[in-house]
């Protein structure tokens, strides 16, 4: 396992009203991130604010390429970006934290059990679970990379894993009382991570394989 600090390239916020960062998502253009009471959206070229949704947004957030889903009490939304009505709902799993859209279907962290479940987008379904032996606060997947988010106590990394057998296969350990409480992936080689109640939202650098890099 390759083990190295975190590359932290830059910082977003505090926003205004926007006290917590609870799940990140990435719509190829802003950056999106659920507060608790609603969704907000920032420029990431200026860190400027330019949208939010009034939703509930307890944790994790994915962005499918036309809806946005989030985790609400014990479900997951489907969220119309244009209206910010709810247009459906599905059972989310004990403690969902992290949510990402890879591969036609959801995937999301289950917190406190040290997992990470690809459910089915229409039923809530579990089709599939990665064990991790962390707490799950954040998912991606980029470039065919699972990459997920730990936070215990102080301490935090973001962990490159064999979506087949669950080996960790790289670390990137973030700073101390740098907690990661949301992730997701720019597509190329920034990963947002949410700062949890220090309303802040870190880019870090993911590191490129030399079988991926072009």
């Amino acid at each position: 396992m390759k083990r190295s600090a975190a590359e932290i390239l830059c910082e977003y916020g505090p926003f205004p009203d926007a006290g917590k960062v609870n799940g990140v998502t990435f719509d190829g253009r802003n950056v999106w991130f659920a507060s608790g009471d609603r969704l907000n959206a920032f420029d990431p070229a200026t860190g400027e604010m330019i949208r939010t949704i009034d939703a509930v947004a307890d944790a994790g957030t994915a962005f499918d390429g036309h809806h946005f889903y989030q985790v609400a009490e014990g479900r997951i939304q489907k969220i119309d970006p244009a209206t910010g009505d709810v247009l459906a709902s599905i059972p989310a799993p004990s403690s969902a934290a992290g949510l990402t859209w890879a591969e036609g279907a959801l995937w999301v962290g289950d917190h406190r059990g040290g997992k990470i479940h690809q459910l089915d987008p229409q039923t809530g379904a579990v089709l599939r679970t990665i064990e991790s032996n962390r707490f799950v606060t954040g998912v991606t997947w980029v470039d065919g990379e699972l990459w997920h988010a730990t936070w215990e106590g102080d301490e935090s990394d973001l962990r490159r894993v064999d979506p087949r057998t669950s080996e960790v296969l790289e670390r990137l350990e973030m700073p101390p009382g740098a907690g990661v409480s949301g992730l997701e992936s720019d597509g190329g080689d920034r990963l947002y991570c949410g700062g949890g109640k220090t309303g802040k939202i870190r880019v870090v650098r993911r590191p490129r394989r030399a079988s991926s890099a072009t």
